[in-house]
């Protein structure tokens, strides 16, 4: 009996593939290095902070984690709040260009939106500081009046408006294009199948989108509000604009008392911070690298559990 030898006949490799190949894994590759990189030299400057004795930190804290607890604080506050707000207005502005509105409507309402993205953060500061300040302080009153027996609105008004719930709408309408961007494309790819088949079973378009759209949109909503959360927690200039800062821990949302956030007490302190300050400085954008990694990895933990339920698979 004869027997065949057969080879494996491998395609030639051209020199465009090896190119291709070899610069995705560098750019890959690259990625990782410089988040490494980063976070090493976070860690290292961030040492003689860590470390310091008592009394040599600004404000004359007896250790780091005192001088950064009320800055932890403001940041996630702040940026909770601008989720809050964020979250309904941008799944409805979505919905609506992707389920209501005509196509010409749809395409100009989408267009706008995607060029808010596009503003600078010192343009929202402007706005918040010289517009929404001053235009939002008599609806600061009628709130403390009406509904000041809730924690959240007590205390004494500010009379110049910058106060944290100031800076959480400015912050709110800066995380709008992106999560509305990414919600809008979600909504698009929802299954044509799932949607006629609700409609076809006698369902308005509301219970449609509630059965069919929103149930396969979860994991990128849920996507999309850690990106606006991660833009929220990471802004500097328009908060630093906008807000009234102090050394505070508090929940008033009305007062000009109004806790600090990491980026914009860097941004407000490193001008005339030296020495140790600066390693503090540092140190407190260290905690705010884990933060946001923190909640990045919440997200996808979320998105990861949520998927096999979406049909997005």
């Amino acid at each position: 009996m004869a027997t065949e030898t057969t080879g494996v006949i491998k395609a030639r490799v051209r020199l465009g593939d090896r190119v291709f190949s070899g610069s995705t894994v560098f750019a890959g590759s690259l990625i990782l290095v410089l988040l490494a990189a980063v976070a090493v030299f976070l860690i290292v400057q961030s040492l003689p902070a860590i470390t310091a004795r008592a009394g040599a930190l600004p404000n004359s804290a007896p250790n780091f984690w005192v001088y950064v607890w009320p800055l932890v604080f403001g940041t996630v506050w702040a940026a909770a709040i601008a989720l809050i707000i964020a979250i309904p207005i941008s799944i409805g502005v979505a919905l609506f260009i992707s389920h209501y509105a005509p196509r010409r409507l749809a395409q100009s309402l989408g267009y706008v939106i995607d060029l808010l993205a596009a503003v600078p953060s010192v343009v929202f500061g402007l706005w918040g500081v010289l517009v929404l300040a001053r235009g939002v302080q008599p609806f600061f009153v009628w709130l403390n009046t009406n509904l000041g027996w809730i924690p959240l609105f007590g205390g004494v008004v500010s009379g110049t408006g910058k106060t944290v719930l100031t800076v959480a709408i400015v912050l709110a309408v800066m995380v709008l294009p992106i999560m509305t961007a990414v919600c809008r494309e979600i909504f698009l790819q929802t299954p044509r199948l799932h949607e006629e088949a609700a409609l076809a079973l006698g369902a308005t378009r509301w219970e449609m989108i509630r059965v069919a759209v929103l149930p396969f949109a979860r994991p990128g909503i849920i996507s999309a509000s850690m990106l606006g959360l991660g833009r929220a927690l990471g802004e500097t200039l328009a908060v630093a604009m906008v807000l009234s800062p102090a050394i505070v821990i508090n929940f008033f949302l009305l007062t000009s008392q109004n806790p600090n956030t990491i980026a914009a007490n860097i941004a407000l302190q490193f001008p005339e911070a030296s020495g140790i300050g600066i390693n503090t400085l540092i140190a407190s954008g260290l905690v705010l690298f884990v933060i946001t990694f923190i909640v990045n990895a919440i997200a996808r933990f979320a998105v990861d559990r949520r998927k096999a339920f979406s049909g997005a698979n």
